[in-house]
């Protein structure tokens, strides 16, 4: 009997005993640091001379590891694989693969603290963010898992006499998934298992920043059982691997979780029909956000204020769901910004390897010079209120960053950052709030702090994203609870960890017997 889902439950820091297992899963993360990982391809490890270098984002001199790093023929191999592998994954049965899900979130489970402080090492993640890295994809482990049982025989629908109608669900073939480094375990075990779950066969391209987290979770789903093949482990170039990959006439879906830039180049080529293909490729996409909190008049300010700073500053900035625009009514525009900036200067920035940080590291150098230049744009266009400054000497540091009165249509308000800078602006009222909100080219995430029911009835109405909340904070979404994914520049509105998302991964069939 498989038990109703319900979350992950995340962990209490304030306790002693969870401090110190932590602190051993940490311990157990350093003991394998500089190891090497190979590619897999149908259950076969491959070493190559050339080596993806995963390093500490918060310590430029500490390897994580070395990851071999596929080329176009070791990618054509694992098609291959992958291509013949799907010939009798497809027919193995819901149960059984949904099984193997439930058994890698216990191993996970198992090693939760583990998980977690590698992406403290590899992803730069405080304590609390990597935990809840973890536990998410724990939930997507169990959710889709469930989601498979249900609907493994289809839905019904209507019979004549002497006819039998059914209406099934069928996996779709090989998928390509390239998944992120922002939530490193979550979104790639995520992406991963909704398509193996629903009886199709994957090439695993992590992101070149985060190999090594995908590569232990590879080792988890070959412990759990998962049959070589299945899921063939494949990091390399995007612009060498990825590419010939999205082409591939054999590759039947992408899913694609990254900026918009590459994501519309993904759906560009994807739309090509090569020569021998015989399908036209689907792709699931997220591409990231521009967000926004409202505030009204009403709201309660230091619920505006504290929603504001963690939805911007937590992880650095570094979510798609990120608040990185506060439009406020004016009437109590000072009296939120203020507080802002308040709790902003009480944040501690530093190594992530130590609980109390609040802020750690950007990912990577190129991250670190984007949101730098971004800095200097915002100190043109508005008043640098806090924060603004960086250092990049031992890791990659940005102080998070307040930008007040900023025009709407400025850069700092229309283009995605994706680091700790948040740039605040005025509106006469919250109907001119609601426009200013909708004004970008994205629609991933929103939140809208108020205690007027009609603005917060007009709110569900009239601001235009995937995820709405109403207040609190517009990150943290939760699998089964709060299904994520965006409109417009933001992607395909695929809601992962949602009720549909499986369906993404296979196509209906309609078969009619006459008796």
């Amino acid at each position: 009997m498989v038990l109703p889902y319900t979350r992950e439950p995340l962990t209490d820091f304030s306790k002693k005993e969870n401090q110190e297992a932590f602190l051993e899963g940490l311990k157990v993360v350093e003991s394998y640091l500089g190891e090497s990982y190979d590619l897999t391809i149908g259950g076969k490890k491959v070493t190559t001379e050339q080596k993806i270098v995963s390093t500490n984002p918060a310590n430029k001199d500490e390897m994580i590891g070395y990851v071999s790093k596929a080329d176009k023929a070791l990618a054509e191999e694992a098609m291959q694989v992958a291509y013949e592998t799907f010939e009798t994954w497809r027919k193995t049965s819901a149960e059984s693969r949904a099984e193997i899900l439930f058994r890698a979130a216990a191993i996970v489970r198992r090693r939760k603290h583990e998980f977690s402080a590698l992406l403290v090492k590899e992803a730069g993640k405080p304590w609390r963010e990597a935990d809840a890295d973890v536990a998410e994809g724990i939930d997507f482990l169990e959710y889709y898992g469930r989601q498979m049982l249900k609907l493994k025989d289809g839905v019904p629908v209507n019979n004549h006499p002497g006819e039998n109608n059914t209406f099934s669900y069928i996996p779709l073939g090989v998928g390509v998934i390239i998944s992120p480094w922002n939530f490193a375990f979550a979104i790639m075990a995520g992406t991963t298992v909704a398509a193996i779950v629903s009886g199709n066969t994957v090439l695993l391209k992590p992101a070149s920043t985060t190999p090594v987290v995908a590569a232990k979770f590879v080792e988890v789903m070959e412990e759990a059982g998962l049959p070589a093949g299945v899921l063939n482990y494949i990091p390399g170039s995007g612009a060498e691997v990825g590419d010939y990959l999205v082409d591939h006439p054999k590759t039947r879906f992408i899913s694609f979780t990254g900026s918009k830039e590459v994501g519309i180049r993904i759906y560009e080529r994807a739309a090509k029909v090569n020569l021998g293909q015989i399908w036209l490729k689907r792709v699931i996409a997220e591409m990231g956000g521009k967000d926004t909190i409202v505030v009204d008049k009403e709201a309660e300010l230091e619920l505006a204020a504290q929603s504001i700073v963690t939805s911007a500053f937590g992880f650095s900035g570094q979510k798609c769901s990120a608040c990185s625009r506060a439009v406020i009514v004016e009437d109590v525009y000072e009296k939120v910004l203020n507080r802002v900036v308040e709790l902003t200067k009480e944040l501690v920035v530093g190594d992530p390897v130590n609980r109390e940080t609040f802020v750690g590291p950007v990912i990577d150098q190129a991250a670190y010079n984007k949101i730098m230049d971004y800095i200097e744009i915002g100190k043109q266009e508005g008043k640098l209120l806090v924060g603004g400054s960086g250092d990049d000497s031992k890791g990659f540091f940005v102080h998070p960053t307040v930008i007040s009165d900023l025009d709407p249509q400025a850069r700092i308000m229309q283009e995605e950052i994706f680091g700790p800078v948040v740039g605040f602006t005025k509106a006469k009222d919250f109907d001119e709030a609601i426009e200013i909100a909708n004004n970008t080219e994205y629609g991933l995430t929103g939140a809208v702090i108020s205690n007027n029911r009609a603005h917060i009835e007009k709110a569900k109405a009239d601001f235009h994203v995937g995820n709405l909340y109403i207040n609190r904070g517009c990150t943290g979404a939760v699998v089964g609870y709060q299904p994520f994914g965006g409109f417009n520049m933001s992607g395909t509105d695929s809601k992962a960890g949602g009720p549909d998302y499986l369906l993404l991964h296979m196509q209906a069939k309609t078969t009619s017997e006459l008796f």
